[in-house]
């Protein structure tokens, strides 16, 4: 019996899983992450890396963040605490839905989370104060790897729900997608 509804998004390869929790009068057990349970859902590598990341004030951004091949990455990001808008965007050169976002608000209590697929930047909004979230990685951070998208770039037009309070310089001076921009090869 799987413990995952894996759902597909609008946007190729990008999917939600929904966790199945097993319950009593103590509380649940939820599944966090099975290898063979979504492998049919885009996940082939190892979880080489886990980062837990802890937003404190409603309304603060993070990211719109990716790898580059070589060290292109995938992502299971799950929140543990709080509520948060999670999004992803395609960046994928010759992608059917390149430069389309996709978001999904994440909460311990709908028990979702989003797979991201490589070749699309990631980044969210605290819906709430105190978010936790975990990120399970099948890439290790590199730095020379690193890239970013402006959170509010124009030709993205992702819609935030609520005004931004905090974001980080670096994430804020990303720079616009130029008209020439043809995306990521992964």
């Amino acid at each position: 019996m799987s413990r995952f509804k894996v759902t597909d998004t609008p946007l190729s390869s990008l999917k939600v899983v929904e966790r199945k929790p097993r319950g009593d009068s103590r509380g649940y057990f939820s599944r966090l992450f099975c290898s063979d349970e979504l492998r049919s859902a885009g996940w082939q590598n190892p979880v080489v890396q886990i980062n837990h990341t802890f937003t404190r004030q409603r309304g603060a951004l993070r990211g719109m963040h990716f790898q580059q091949a070589p060290h292109a990455e995938m992502k299971l990001v799950t929140c543990l605490h709080g509520e948060v808008l999670d999004v992803a965007v395609d960046l994928r050169a010759g992608s059917p839905a390149f430069l389309r976002w996709h978001g999904e608000r994440l909460s311990p209590e709908n028990g979702r989370a989003l797979l991201i697929p490589e070749g699309f930047a990631h980044g969210f909004q605290a819906l709430t104060d105190d978010c936790e979230l975990l990120y399970l990685h099948s890439h290790a951070y590199t730095p020379a790897s690193e890239g970013g998208v402006n959170a509010h770039d124009p030709r993205i037009g992702i819609e935030w729900p609520l005004p931004v309070t905090e974001q980080s310089d670096r994430d804020r001076g990303f720079a616009l997608l130029s008209l020439d921009y043809t995306g990521l090869t992964t």
